[in-house]
């Protein structure tokens, strides 16, 4: 069995849900439950690690993102303490993620 991950929202995150519509809100919250609750440093088609990419927020581990429709959920994960931190989430349109973050 895999062990799961506590998911925590930092402050601008959690401002950036609150701005999206009730549906796009519970379609985000459900696919970072659904995505990043086990194995949230596994690369798939819809995760990756960002490499040479700078965010606007303090870091220390790698930045992850996970696609999610329109929208970019950017993440870090605390191996140690098994909890995941969501930063960003950010609508991607025709911006590159760089733009975005």
């Amino acid at each position: 069995m895999v062990a799961l991950f506590a998911i925590s929202f930092g402050p601008e995150a959690m401002l950036e849900l609150q701005s999206l519509r009730k549906t796009d809100q519970r379609r985000v919250v459900d696919e970072i439950e659904k995505q990043l609750g086990s194995e949230p440093t596994k690369a798939t088609r819809r995760r990756k690690q960002l490499v040479g990419i700078s965010p606007p927020w303090e870091q220390v581990r790698p930045v992850w993102q996970l696609r999610v429709g329109e929208f970019r959920i950017f993440y870090d994960v605390d191996d140690e303490q098994r909890a995941v931190i969501v930063r960003a989430i950010r609508r991607k349109g025709r911006k590159t993620t760089e733009e975005i973050l």
